[in-house]
């Protein structure tokens, strides 16, 4: 599980007590959500110590930076830093059984359209752990043509069929310059699926524009409607969403974003996406489970967030990145092997439509 940063402070340098007590307070505060008290904590921890006992251990982890009191008389409740202690040393994660598992796999089921699949994926992240799921759209879609086809349709129009990346169909509408008879369109048709079916429609594009120069005018001119045809569903893929977003009105329930200003820069940033992207990209170039606690991330907005990643693999090679974002207080040893988990039967599905 890594971390964005260093940590300025490992439970090593912690007494075996600190330690206890600091993980004792954190799951207390992830659950309750309120400062807590020496007494709470001395029933929590189940450690024969006085309650000045722990109040002392409780200044020193506050000299560290591991934990803050809201008031001079309230409880303590964890910072970002006592959070990455935590997770890093003192966390242990409750592993999956295998009905769990299945019941996730069932709702990944591979068959539809891959646009169904990750949002599918985005759901289950955000309805699993009541925050919001977040999955990046794989970056293998370059927009494979797999196969065309040509129906002419009234006047001069005709009917262009595009089977992108197998299971995709783009159906375009061109005007064209004259009426081109039946057995015209298939001669066209068969000319893209001989020479160009498997190739990136960039690529077709590039053909087609080379192809123009050698073949006779009719054809010429089916071309150039090929080419509009290429062009369109080319601009059709760019216009594809970079991530899709689930859950994020289940944020609207934590005490910490009842700051209705601050929830709405942080769905803001949501709907712009440039911050994120640039966070999901780094995890794209990093291995297993990453875990950003606050400005971990290097975002302001996302100080009070926690964001948990992990990449989810195509053939052997990293294709995209899918996680939850939520309250630095969440239930990390629930929320890591669900994020873990999940990125792993979404490769499996992404490989079973290969």
């Amino acid at each position: 599980m890594a971390a964005s940063n260093v940590n300025r402070v490992g439970a090593g340098e912690l007494s075996e007590r600190a330690q206890h007590l600091l993980k004792a307070l954190i799951e207390c505060y992830i659950q309750d959500g309120q400062p807590v008290g020496s007494r709470t904590l001395a029933r929590h921890a189940e450690l024969d110590l006085s309650p000045a006992t722990i109040r002392n251990v409780m200044a020193d982890l506050e000299e560290l930076g591991l934990v803050s009191a809201p008031h001079t008389s309230a409880g303590r409740m964890p910072t970002a830093q006592g959070y990455r202690v935590f997770v890093n040393s003192l966390l242990k994660v409750k592993l999956l059984d295998s009905g769990e598992v299945m019941q996730l796999q069932r709702q990944l089921d591979p068959q539809g359209t891959l646009p169904d699949l990750l949002g599918r994926a985005s759901k289950l992240l955000s309805g699993v752990t009541q925050l919001a799921g977040l999955v990046t759209v794989p970056r293998w879609e370059r927009a494979i043509l797999r196969h065309a086809e040509f129906l002419a349709l009234s006047d001069d129009r005709v009917l262009a069929i595009f089977v992108i990346n197998d299971s995709e169909v783009h159906n375009h509408v061109i005007h064209t310059q004259r009426r081109f008879a039946p057995a015209e369109l298939q001669q066209a048709a068969n000319y893209l699926n001989a020479h160009f079916a498997g190739k990136e429609l960039q690529e077709v594009r590039g053909g087609l524009v080379a192809a123009m120069h050698d073949v006779k005018e009719t054809a010429n001119a089916l071309m150039q409607a090929a080419m509009e045809a290429a062009e369109k569903v080319i601009d059709s893929e760019q216009q594809r969403p970079d991530y899709v977003l689930a859950g994020q009105t289940n944020l609207m329930g934590f005490a910490e974003f009842s700051d209705l200003a601050r929830l709405r820069q942080l769905f803001e940033a949501f709907a712009e996406k440039r911050d994120i992207l640039h966070l999901l990209d780094h995890c794209l170039r990093s291995d297993g489970v990453q875990i950003f606690i606050g400005d971990e991330s290097g975002y302001e907005l996302f100080g009070d967030c926690s964001v948990i990643t992990a990449p989810y693999r195509a053939e052997g090679k990293v294709v995209g990145v899918l996680g939850v974002i939520g309250p630095t207080r969440m239930a990390y040893e629930r929320v890591i092997p669900i994020v873990d988990i999940t990125a792993r039967l979404l490769g499996a599905a992404l490989n079973s439509r290969q």
